[in-house]
């Protein structure tokens, strides 16, 4: 079956998934390659969607980029690039620099996944990181993607302190490899 049938059409928000999808964990779905800072040509992502039965104009893509409300996507200076700000699971580097964290980060997720991150913390799973929030509410909205939404907090600045490593994306998401119990409430 060919994945990428679900996004076909002109609906803005499966043209948005399918990018994040092709950005993120599977360039090879349009047969595109992401170097490794995780940027693919415009043109050669516009190809590929068209290939795969998605027509997007470069317009069309800049406004999305422009217009998401997570900034999900960045493009290069010259704009002739793109990629997806963070949240891989193919082996990229962004470049991201270690920074020191607020004192307190939140992370959305769902009620059902509240025992086992309050027995086993905060895991990336194939992702490159755990994303944290600056802002309860949107972490809130993130975790209503997953079901029945709750938000946990975590104490950045005393695990910077006990010397984790923190990184802050393009569009402001807070991530670090893991989150041990003892920081969360």
């Amino acid at each position: 079956m060919n994945e990428t049938k679900f996004f076909m059409g002109n609906d803005t928000t499966r043209k948005s998934k399918l990018i994040s999808l092709t950005l993120r964990h599977k360039p090879e779905i349009i047969g595109v390659e992401l170097d490794g800072a995780g940027w693919v040509g415009v043109t050669e992502l516009l190809s590929g969607l068209a290939s795969a039965g998605v027509t997007m104009s470069r317009p069309e893509l800049e406004a999305l980029v422009e217009s998401s409300d997570k900034q999900r996507f960045a493009l290069s200076e010259d704009r002739n690039l793109i990629r997806a700000s963070q949240g891989h699971s193919v082996p990229v580097d962004l470049g991201l620099k270690a920074k020191k964290p607020p004192d307190t980060l939140f992370h959305g997720t769902a009620k059902k996944n509240l025992n086992s991150i309050m027995n086993s913390g905060l895991r990336r799973g194939r992702r490159h990181h755990v994303h944290l929030h600056e802002d309860p509410e949107v972490a809130y909205s993130v975790g209503r993607r997953h079901g029945n939404p709750t938000v946990v907090t975590v104490a950045a600045s005393w695990m910077w302190g006990e010397g984790f490593v923190f990184y802050q994306s393009e569009n402001n998401i807070w991530l670090t490899k893991a989150v041990p119990v003892k920081y969360i409430r």
